[in-house]
């Protein structure tokens, strides 16, 4: 089978190459490199021989339906998105553009090309607003409160009104907190990455507020696992939330890296931010019941693996 990866070469997107290529897909990863890295990919290239393509392309761009025609994907992950809610609060057009439109764009490609199914990234950490219940499930109604949380209900919608009136199935994953190796430590999105890196490299870090707002943390592995799933025929126009039902205080995060990395735990702490959630959890049972997908990794062992990584990467940095 031959699937195609928009955002392939991010960090949840080369993980998930990684999976699709062990499993012996072919695939196709569209990436612009904007927030993606080529280094993300070596290991695919690596195992892959002939079956990775790898095409610098923004999903806007026209070629991207030329692709999808001469390549005939089964499946369409759709990954590349604009990640940053503070980013989409400055900038709603571009964010507009990138999530909306682009996401209409892989759609109407999908569509010409005969594709099969599309699985959407959607986000259960903005969603659902502020839900009453946590961990708030499938069934508790979108309040999105950010342009980028109603991009990813809008690029839900679109996705299946495609369903409906041109037969291409989609089933949409919200995800919780996603973290892991290859996380980026930049920006809002990466707060695992940015502790991780902060803590090793002896940088400051710094909590918000009392350090209580709390988070459903979902490990990379997991969640590719979660969309390989979510490919199989069925489930169309369906939302699963992927995540583990588990809240984490920012403190509590903080503590469990610095033990870690072994390094004492002391954070510094500035003024809260307007717009942040107080709490967040995702209540993944539809998954489980119907993908057969649950967690396979606990919060400690995850952050394990992922201070290791980091590591690595520092350790054979050319500036150390």
């Amino acid at each position: 089978m031959t699937t195609l990866v928009t955002g392939g070469a991010g960090f949840i997107g080369s993980t998930l190459v990684d999976r699709l290529i062990a499993a012996g897909e072919r695939v196709v990863v569209v990436d612009d490199m904007s927030s993606g890295r080529p280094e993300n990919l070596a290991d695919a290239r690596t195992a892959a021989g002939d079956r990775l393509t790898i095409v610098e392309l923004n999903i806007s761009d026209p070629g991207l339906a030329d692709l999808m025609a001469t390549t005939r994907p089964d499946v369409v992950f759709h990954l590349a998105a604009q990640v940053d809610v503070r980013a989409s609060v400055t900038d709603p057009i571009t964010d507009a553009r990138v999530n909306v439109l682009g996401t209409i764009a892989v759609a109407e490609a999908a569509r010409a090309a005969g594709v099969r199914k599309i699985v959407f990234a959607s986000s259960g950490g903005s969603i659902y607003g502020l839900p009453e219940h946590l961990p708030v499930a499938e069934t508790a109604p979108v309040q999105p409160l950010s342009p980028y949380a109603v991009a990813k209900v809008a690029g839900e919608l679109y996705l299946n009104a495609y369903s409906a009136r041109h037969g291409v199935q989609c089933t949409h994953l919200a995800l919780a907190n996603v973290y892991g190796p290859r996380q980026d430590p930049h920006g809002e999105a990466g707060v695992v990455a940015i502790f991780t890196h902060a803590l090793l490299t002896g940088a400051s870090t710094r909590l918000f507020g009392d350090g209580g707002n709390t988070r459903d943390y979902v490990y990379v592995a997991d969640v590719a696992a979660a969309m390989q799933a979510a490919a199989a025929p069925g489930w169309d126009r369906t939302r699963f939330n992927i995540g583990t039902g588990r809240q984490t205080s920012d403190r509590e995060l903080h503590s469990a890296l610095a033990r870690a990395v072994g390094v004492p735990d002391a954070p510094t702490y500035a003024p809260a931010r307007a717009g942040d959630l107080r709490h967040s959890a995702v209540d993944a049972g539809l998954a489980g019941r119907l993908l057969g997908w649950t967690p396979r990794h606990d919060l400690a062992d995850g952050l394990a693996s992922t201070v290791a990584h980091v590591r690595g990467r520092l350790a054979a940095a050319p500036d150390r």
